[in-house]
């Protein structure tokens, strides 16, 4: 009854297509937990995200949760989730594409899982990383390590929101560092992100992860445009 109360003043929505919410869900209704567009790529093998690294890095596996499409439920989800301060839409993607990768063997090899690092002066401004729920509770979900003192962003670099595909490409200027190298040396990493798109950041962090010894990487990201 308080719940119900408390809904009539402060109606809860669904973070993704803003419709109102029951009293029995959270965060996402249930039409849209059923409509988003998932990809399967874990499950069937699909070496989608390899494809956009190709040539550049060299990944062992690589998923999305979700289809990227402008202006569809999935931007909605993740604006709400960066900008919105709506922090625990990480927690719910993670929960949910941990769960799934938990069931195959490919990520069972998994050690260690790492953000992709903001710069300080943007966290301190943001208040969190957007990826940081979403990679511990996959973290929980492998029985494995998060660790976000390894890689870390030491050039702060504008937003990317409205940049071409191009110039997302050619932004040269997204530099990261490797600190506490011994925890990640003989160890197969997951790097968790929000979106891929031309792969350029995440194939930045991997140059930098492979200073390390012996090391195999993954990625895991949200959504895939």
């Amino acid at each position: 009854m308080l719940k119900s109360i408390v809904n009539l003043f402060f109606p809860k929505v669904c973070y993704a297509c803003n419709n109102l919410l029951n009293d029995s869900t959270d965060t996402i209704c249930l039409d849209c937990r059923h409509d988003l567009p998932v990809t399967n790529f874990h499950f069937d093998n699909n070496d989608s995200l390899k494809k956009v690294l190709y040539g550049r890095a060299k990944i062992e596996h690589g998923t999305a949760l979700f289809r990227f499409e402008k202006k569809g439920n999935v931007q909605r989800l993740i604006h709400n989730l960066k900008y919105k301060d709506h922090e625990h839409i990480g927690f719910l993607l993670g929960n949910w594409l941990g769960g799934e990768l938990k069931k195959l063997d490919a990520y069972k090899s998994i050690d260690v899982v790492i953000p992709v690092p903001l710069h300080k002066n943007k966290l301190k401004k943001r208040g969190f990383n957007q990826v940081t729920k979403f990679g511990q509770q996959i973290a929980i979900a492998l029985k494995t390590d998060y660790l976000d003192d390894v890689l870390l962003k030491v050039t702060n670099t504008k937003s990317q929101v409205n940049k071409k595909r191009l110039a997302r490409w050619n932004n040269n200027e997204e530099l990261f560092t490797l600190e506490n190298q011994i925890k990640i040396e003989n160890k197969h990493i997951l790097i968790v992100d929000d979106i891929i798109t031309t792969g350029a950041t995440l194939e930045a962090c991997i140059s930098v992860l492979n200073q390390a010894n012996k090391i195999k990487i993954s990625i895991a990201t949200m959504a895939i445009a």
